[in-house]
């Protein structure tokens, strides 16, 4: 079993929703003024977001996609970010091509990505924070170091619960 499920199964994490992490979600969303936020973990064949926030102005096509939880690893910007297990900024997806063809662009209509990894105390790279926007956005340095910042934050507390 690759190190990474093996942790999600240790910590509980990734098979259903969370109202700590839904909770954690908003928290991004009301900080970084994004209408979505989430809290993803990434699976083998799958991610799931244990942690969602959808603001009032998202559409009710978009929040209707997002209700499931679940999306192919193929979807978005996430599982990048867990392999490069840096943070990803895009203001404008459609500006880089590696970017512009992922499903969530014309699926969902995702144009701004915002995400840093959430790497545990043992080195595995869990999942990420981030947040997206259905407009461009100019995240520049001080949402990178936001994003960053929050991941901390939620990695700290993931190994609080652990007892670690």
């Amino acid at each position: 079993m690759p190190d990474r499920l093996r942790r999600l199964r240790e910590l509980g994490l990734g098979d259903g929703p969370d109202p700590r992490l839904d909770e954690f979600a908003r928290r991004i969303g009301e900080i970084t003024k994004a209408p979505l936020a989430m809290v993803n973990f990434i699976h083998e064949d799958r991610q799931y977001l244990s942690g969602l926030f959808t603001g009032a102005t998202v559409p009710g096509a978009i929040r209707l996609g997002m209700a499931g939880r679940t999306f192919s690893r193929e979807h978005g910007y996430c599982p990048h970010v867990v392999v490069r297990r840096k943070a990803l900024v895009l203001d404008d997806v459609c500006d880089y091509p590696r970017f512009a063809g992922n499903p969530v662009v014309d699926e969902i209509g995702i144009r701004s990505y915002l995400g840093a990894p959430l790497i545990d105390r043992t080195g595995v790279a869990l999942g990420t924070v981030c947040v997206v926007d259905i407009e461009p956005r100019p995240w520049g340095r001080p949402g990178l170091e936001t994003i960053k910042k929050l991941a901390a934050e939620l990695v700290a507390q993931i190994n609080a619960r652990e007892g670690g």
